[in-house]
């Protein structure tokens, strides 16, 4: 986006007018650089149609028209002076409305506000309404209709140019960090490892001494979002302090080509402890999330792809309770071409295409949340499944979450055996489920299995995951479950 800056109160004044003008009035010019568009615009003026050329024409004479007007005002802005934007926000507003850039304040509707202020008129308002953008800009609230206003323009925008929405979690999604307090002796060898911070864009482990940590990129992030974002505008969406999202966000961007001002922290959202696309400026039905974390996302499932975590660091191994040792105290990580971000990027990839050329309905009327089902679906498709030492004693199987799983995979599941199971999911070899598997040439998979397929979004090699003898005392659920 071309929207303000992340901190409107260090900078001068005209400089925030003038970026605050860019988000508000180029409003077609959602998602991108300047130098962006015109390249967009280029490549794209052989394939839309007649009528969308004719609507870009009339929206750029209106656009070169609001441009100059904007230029006029802030160069009168900065022959006075003035301290900040938000310093000094009323002048500036009155001088908004005096240059004509604003509706008229009797029939203002008031959009959106800025400082407490309507950004189009001028008028001080009583009382504060809408949803808060102050990631964009300090201050900066926006209407329920003025959000769908700018919702629709961007998504006219991005089909046109063959993009979708990608929100990113940071945390063991694309990265993993600890406190330098936190690293074991095992791990003291990482600090003589660390990348320089000067070319971050090189390197993937860093030591950020001024806020006392050690970060950890994901093995193939650069590649992955450099990729993605031909297909998707994406965000950076975090449980993580608005500090900390901003640092990430340079080790990750650090020329600002993918996220730009597009950068949400737990101090930008609308709950606590939950993650929401009413802060995001794209319509639901063109959004993807990748996530480690199911229930930070309990209003969009739907658009949700649950990423296996990273676990670079000790210490976020003992964050999940994990009893193992790392992959720095193994000093071993990711596979760069097999892990997590490569196989997802082959399913970004894959519902970007269906999306665009394989659907027949209406482009505007299409909706990713069923392709990324369809794909989905399709990964254990034909498997039936019986599961055996798998459940809690008396727990409901369709309620648990491997059932749930492995339909959502494709599979279909069964709490009987009959010739038309090709799986049965155990812990334990000794089962009679898992006997009569081996008996009828079945095939006897431990649940990750599930789990994997479920990450890499493909059917695993089933003698990958065999099943173990266990005795009664060395299962952990020995006394909790039964033979279903």
């Amino acid at each position: 986006m071309s929207l303000a800056t992340d901190s409107p109160v260090n900078s001068s004044s005209s400089d925030d007018l003038a970026a605050f003008l860019d988000a508000e009035l180029d409003s077609n010019s959602l998602g991108s650089s300047p130098e962006k568009e015109a390249e967009d615009k280029d490549e794209d003026e052989e394939s839309i149609d007649e009528e969308a050329e004719n609507e870009e024409a009339r929206d750029d004479k209106d656009l070169e028209r609001i441009k100059r007007r904007k230029t006029q005002i802030v160069e009168t802005i900065q022959e006075r002076p003035g301290p900040t934007l938000l310093g000094n926000l009323e002048e500036k507003t009155d001088m908004l409305y005096c240059a004509e850039v604003s509706l008229e304040m009797d029939n203002c509707p008031h959009p959106g506000s800025l400082g407490g202020m309507c950004y189009r008129c001028g008028k001080r308002l009583e009382e504060e309404s809408g949803v808060t953008f102050s990631y964009i800009c300090k201050g900066l609230r926006l209407g329920n209709d003025e959000i769908d206003r700018l919702r629709n323009t961007d998504m006219k925008h991005l089909l046109r140019h063959r993009k979708l929405y990608l929100i990113l979690d940071l945390d063991h999604t694309l990265l993993n960090s600890t406190l330098l307090l936190h690293l074991t002796p095992e791990e003291d060898y990482l600090k003589s490892q660390a990348d320089s911070l000067q070319d971050v864009s090189k390197g993937s482990l860093f030591m950020l001494a001024f806020m006392n940590m050690m970060t950890k990129l994901r093995p193939f992030v650069h590649t992955f979002l450099k990729e993605a974002s031909e297909m998707f505008e994406m965000y950076i969406y975090t449980m993580g302090d608005r500090p900390y999202a901003l640092e990430m966000a340079k080790l990750l961007d650090p020329s600002r080509e993918y996220f730009n001002a597009r950068v949400i922290s737990r101090d930008d959202g609308t709950q606590r402890h939950q993650k929401g696309l009413d802060v995001v400026l794209g319509q639901e039905s063109a959004v993807l999330i990748l996530d480690d974390t199911e229930n930070a996302w309990t209003k969009h499932r739907d658009n949700l792809i649950l990423m296996e975590r990273y676990h670079f660091f000790a210490s976020s191994c003992r964050q999940f309770g994990y009893h193992c040792q790392s992959l720095s105290q193994l000093r071993s990580d990711e596979s760069e071409l097999e892990g997590a971000l490569a196989s997802v990027l082959k399913v970004l990839k894959r519902i970007h295409n269906i999306f665009f050329d394989e659907l027949a309905n209406d482009l505007a009327g299409r909706d990713v949340r069923q392709v990324l089902k369809m794909v989905r679906g399709e990964v254990l498709k034909g498997c039936k499944l019986v599961f055996s030492h798998v459940f809690p004693t008396k727990f409901p199987a369709d309620t648990h979450y491997l059932w749930k799983m492995a339909e959502q995979l494709g599979a279909t599941c069964s709490i009987e055996l009959d010739p038309s199971v090709t799986h049965v999911v155990s812990t334990d070899a000794r089962t009679e489920k898992s006997r009569w598997a081996a008996k009828e040439a079945k095939f006897l998979v431990d649940p990750r299995w599930i789990e994997t397929a479920n990450f890499l979004w493909q059917r695993q090699p089933e003698e990958n995951f065999p099943v173990q003898q266990t005795k009664p005392e060395e299962n952990f659920h020995a006394k909790q479950m039964k033979d279903q």
